[in-house]
């Protein structure tokens, strides 16, 4: 069968791999479509200190059971549409130990640590999977990255009528908004790509503020009476975002750092005190935000197709990393869609 491969830094090609059967207890998928995350992309730009090369991107992924293993419950049949969970749990670690799996200390995620998505087949454990016949089935490779935004909110404990502030944009960020606009809460928007304004009003942002023509501050003062937001969401990863967060956060409020600094980040820390703040981290997803976003979709059917830039055909995947470099600014999703069968 076909892959496609990140085989040096920003290099995508093609290769001919070895099809993968099912072992006890797994399922083979045909995979149908696979979007690119900030994960990949960076993997392609050789900026992911967690992934080597060469790899096989994608773990935002939706397809159709072909084959199942010994072992593997019944309701999971040849001809379903599912949605994988491409994350893995130890059981042994202190995080797993808690319940909180998508923590895992030795976590493997598709695409990133291990070989991914971006195959005719893909082999995954049976209880990596969601069964799902209802959504449209590209939609079904949106639900992982919505989860991780999905789960920030629900590590802020966003409550109705609270105001979120959301650092950044992109899939992530808007993930968090909408799951915070799920949980009847108001949404500010920061985000610095104009092209992205129309878009992100339409998705439920109350406002969009760009960073790089308005002070941030001084209108979220005067769009929350100066009281601040109760709950700040960052989804952008630099070292300014982090400390805005702290610098926007109510008295009393909650900050949640879904993105990853690339560099340290000093802070004054009086405020972390003085605030008394709830500064918390939040990492990928459960299958309880997964099943959260099939819901919220479910319930949106038109909001889907807002969120997907562009898709490629399957002869033009080595095409589209290089293509989301190229038009970040204007870009929610970009996805390869695969031929039915694998």
């Amino acid at each position: 069968m076909e892959a496609l491969f990140i085989s040096e830094i920003g290099r995508t090609e093609i290769r001919q791999v070895e099809t993968p059967t099912p072992g006890p207890g797994e399922v083979l998928l045909n995979v149908r479509h696979v979007g690119l995350c900030g994960s990949d992309l960076n993997t392609f730009r050789g900026l992911n200190p967690l992934s080597s090369l060469p790899r096989i991107p994608g773990h935002e992924i939706g397809g159709v059971i072909a084959e199942t293993g010994i072992g593997v419950p019944q309701a999971l049949k040849p001809g379903q549409s599912v949605i994988v969970i491409p994350y893995t749990a130890c059981s042994v670690c202190s995080s797993c130990r808690a319940g909180r799996v998508n923590a895992c200390r030795y976590n493997q995620t598709l695409g990133v640590q291990k070989n991914g998505g971006m195959s005719g087949k893909l082999v995954v454990p049976h209880d990596r999977l969601i069964i799902n016949e209802q959504l449209p089935k590209r939609h079904l490779a949106l639900v992982e990255p919505l989860s991780v935004g999905f789960h920030a909110v629900a590590r802020g404990s966003v409550a109705p009528g609270e105001t979120v502030v959301v650092l950044g944009g992109g899939m992530i960020g808007v993930g968090a908004m909408l799951g915070a606009r799920a949980r009847g809460a108001r949404v500010i928007a920061i985000e610095i790509s104009e092209a992205k304004r129309a878009d992100l009003l339409a998705l439920g942002a109350e406002r969009m503020i760009n960073p790089d023509q308005e002070d941030i501050e001084t209108q979220i003062a005067d769009l929350t009476n100066n009281l601040g937001p109760q709950v700040v969401i960052e989804a952008v990863g630099l070292s300014e975002t982090f400390r805005s967060a702290i610098d926007l956060a109510s008295f009393g409020g909650r900050v949640v750092y879904v993105g990853y600094a690339k560099s340290e980040v000093s802070y004054n820390t009086s405020l972390f005190n003085l605030k008394e703040l709830d500064i918390l981290g939040s990492r990928n997803a459960t299958r309880v935000d997964f099943e959260a976003v099939i819901d919220f979709l479910s319930s949106e059917p038109n909001l889907a197709e807002r969120l997907i830039s562009k898709v490629f055909p399957w002869r033009d995947a080595d095409q589209a990393l290089a293509y989301w470099e190229h038009h970040r600014n204007a870009t929610f999703k970009v996805m390869v869609e695969l031929p039915d069968g694998g």
